[in-house]
């Protein structure tokens, strides 16, 4: 159990770091913002309860938000996966991986099944996000636009990151 928290820990420190050091300061053509933290929301077990799902989803948030300067975007963007989570995997989710060890990662599930379910849960994150930050009609189609293809590049980073961290999962 405590090497899991470690495990998780460790995990925490390395998204935060590489999204506050390297994501946060390139500009991807003014429209693109990968959000790569939310990784750690994702790989959660499926047991964990939803009181601490809402809190380390508000500490992630918390944490992105002090170090941007963001005022509570991500804090908000951050509790509302959270909430969501146990429904995307009870609507998407393998009955038989959901043991009390379980985790919704590409070791225990299959490389499409992850795909979709990062796509499905980085979409809830980023139209919270960016529908809060605009907060107006005004400029629907550039937030669309700017919502579909942050998914898309902060799914494809999670994505990386997963294959990454199971690196055994690709030679069967």
């Amino acid at each position: 159990m405590y090497s899991d928290i470690l495990k998780y820990l460790g995990l925490t420190v390395i998204l935060l770091l590489l999204q506050f050091l390297v994501l946060n300061n390139i500009n991807f053509m003014g429209y693109v913002n990968p959000y790569i933290y939310i990784l750690i929301i994702l790989l959660l077990p499926y047991r964990i309860t939803r009181w601490m799902l809402l809190i380390i989803g508000f500490a992630l948030g918390f944490a992105v938000d002090y170090f941007s300067n963001t005022l509570g975007l991500h804090t908000t963007a951050s509790l509302v996966l959270a909430y969501f989570r146990p429904v995307i995997l009870n609507r998407w989710s393998f009955k038989s991986v959901q043991d009390i060890r379980g985790v919704p990662d590409v070791t225990n599930t299959s490389l499409e099944w992850f795909v979709v379910y990062a796509l499905i849960a980085v979409l809830v994150h980023h139209f919270t996000l960016f529908v809060l930050e605009v907060f107006t009609f005004k400029h629907f189609w550039l937030t669309l636009v700017r919502i579909i293809l942050s998914t898309a590049v902060s799914t494809f980073f999670i994505v990386i990151i997963e294959l990454l961290r199971a690196p055994n999962k690709m030679s069967r």
